[in-house]
């Protein structure tokens, strides 16, 4: 990334990465197999037809089809009798794809439930998106690439119109969700919910989205309402971000999202670095809440006076798994609606993030 004029938290996901490669001088060639290749994971949950629409770096380069079966091997099958099924892959230039998109709607079997994965950038061809995303169709999207702000709109925008949706950004931070359930779980904290009055969350580099996401979804199940959002600068440069919500009782509670560079970065932009919560239940000493992915951010977390408060620490597990076996996990489960958590939280989210 050094090479590149980037910073060393640049994820290596991010889209700006990629341009900046692709902008390096060199004649190094690779035959494109986009498309061709079926990741075990989904092939196991057996989808009788597989369509890709693989863009190529040349915008000039002319529409092709490839078509083949595939079948998984006897020893992957579990016992079960192999099932196969069919790959169509579409490769070409942006345009060429666009013309040949009437090939598609023909293919997709319309007894069959019908999943579109946007496997790329919402900033890219939100024309040819919002024409694959048809209402009977379940969208799988990924909102830590691309514009925050275009993200955050795309998913608001299909949840609105009541599509079923689930992101890919949302799904990676249930271990975070799952840790911070576990903390109040015992009876004696639970009352200390309802006396929050500061939120921290920082996330790895620029993107917010995630963090976003786990503010809006704390704020929403515990019946915060937004007062307003605002952008937290540091030498010219906005670092963060700000929000006041006042809790049922009246009281205020304080919200920061912050922007922290690491060396090695998450495989995806913005990933969730660290979370202190803390709550001043009347009557008892105050409960400070922290979880991070590793131990060097507690450290960094417990500054600021935390020394007065308990203190309950737990640090996340971060899943390493690829978007395939996300995306085998989402066949599994068969759902035809959106995650109400996420229903709830993704509007939220926007608003949190300022204009």
């Amino acid at each position: 990334t050094a090479d590149c004029g980037l910073p060393l938290c640049t994820a290596p996901m991010a889209p700006e990465l990629s341009h900046a490669l692709g902008e390096q001088p060199g004649e190094h060639k690779a035959e494109d197999l986009r498309g061709q290749f079926v990741d075990q994971a989904i092939s196991a949950h057996r989808p009788r037809r597989l369509i890709t629409l693989a863009p190529t770096l040349r915008e000039d380069h002319p529409l092709e089809t490839l078509v083949a079966a595939y079948c998984p091997l006897p020893e992957e099958s579990s016992g079960s009798p192999p099932a196969c099924g069919d790959v169509v892959v579409l490769r070409g230039g942006k345009g060429a794809i666009e013309q040949g998109l009437a090939l598609v709607g023909p293919l997709v079997a319309e007894e069959l439930p019908c999943w579109v994965w946007w496997n790329g950038s919402l900033d890219e061809s939100p024309d040819l998106l919002e024409a694959l995303a048809l209402p009977n169709r379940r969208v799988v999207l990924d909102s830590s690439i691309g514009n925050p702000r275009r993200c955050l709109d795309v998913l608001v925008d299909m949840i609105a119109t009541g599509r079923a949706v689930n992101d890919l950004n949302w799904l990676r931070q249930r271990g975070w969700t799952e840790s911070l359930a576990m903390v109040f779980d015992p009876p004696g904290r639970r009352e200390a919910l309802n006396k929050v009055v500061q939120l921290d969350i920082d996330v790895e580099g620029t993107h917010p989205v995630q963090g976003l996401l786990l503010a809006a979804w704390i704020a929403d199940r515990l019946g915060w309402h937004l007062l307003n959002s605002y952008q937290i600068p540091a030498d010219g440069l906005d670092v963060g971000i700000g929000a006041e919500f006042q809790r049922s009782d009246g009281e205020s509670v304080q919200v920061r999202l912050m922007s922290v560079p690491v060396g090695i970065p998450n495989s995806h932009p913005g990933a969730l670095v660290g979370l202190r919560l803390i709550c001043c239940p009347q009557g008892k000493k105050p409960l400070c809440v922290i979880l991070c992915s590793e131990s060097g951010g507690c450290m960094r977390l417990e500054a600021g006076g935390v020394a007065t408060m308990e203190l309950a620490e737990e640090v996340v597990s971060v899943s390493g798994d690829s978007e395939e076996m996300e995306m085998a996990r989402l066949l599994s489960g068969g759902h035809d609606s959106t995650n109400p958590l996420l229903a709830a939280a993704a509007p939220l989210a926007a608003k949190l993030l300022p204009l």
